[in-house]
């Protein structure tokens, strides 16, 4: 069962970070925007039993609940701790490594598959770090010719800040190495 370390806020006022004492996931991402995708996850799909649960993403040692707006935090995230703490931790025998690629990725061109592993690299060391630690993530969906699409999972999904200013220094960042990229959040 993880227990809770720690509770933060977000820079979104509709989502809390729960950081855990014990690993959920082994590197592997769980991000739902409803209750029809959570479904097959016993965690998430209790969390989304909650009244007013929008989102659940989580990963490794922390997860972060997303909410409609209309619930107190502090009520809701006493309601969302009973799952957390009753969900089994990760089995370390079955920590898994992602090594198969997406099919986004499948049919990149060998030019266009070295592009877009310098930019997840630019991405993993300069960008995720930073939205991890409010309580979210990016998701790379793929690379099209210039423009390159993404994903936004967790607080930063819905945060107002992530459309406008973080996608324009994410846009900055990758035109340092790519400069006629379009990035765009879908």
């Amino acid at each position: 069962m993880p227990k809770i370390a720690e509770i933060e806020d977000t820079p979104n006022p509709n989502a809390l970070k729960f950081t855990l004492r014990e690993q959920l996931t082994w590197g592997i991402t769980r991000s739902y925007d409803n209750a029809e995708q959570a479904k097959d996850d016993a965690l998430a799909a209790a969390l989304f039993n909650i009244e007013h649960v929008t989102n659940v993403f989580y990963v490794d040692r922390w997860l972060t609940v997303t909410q409609d707006g209309g619930a107190d935090w502090k009520e809701l995230a006493r309601k969302v701790a009973e799952p957390i703490r009753a969900a089994p931790a990760a089995d370390a025998q079955a920590a898994v490594t992602v090594a198969a690629a997406s099919s986004a990725y499948a049919d990149l061109s060998s030019a266009d598959q070295q592009r877009f592993d310098k930019i997840s690299t630019l991405l993993d060391e300069q960008i995720r770090p930073y939205l991890q630690n409010d309580g979210g993530d990016l998701h790379v969906l793929g690379l099209d010719g210039n423009q390159l699409s993404v994903h936004y999972q967790g607080a930063c999904g819905t945060c107002p800040s992530s459309l406008s200013g973080t996608l324009s220094a994410i846009e900055n960042l990758v035109r340092s190495i790519e400069p006629d990229i379009e990035i765009v959040a879908v």
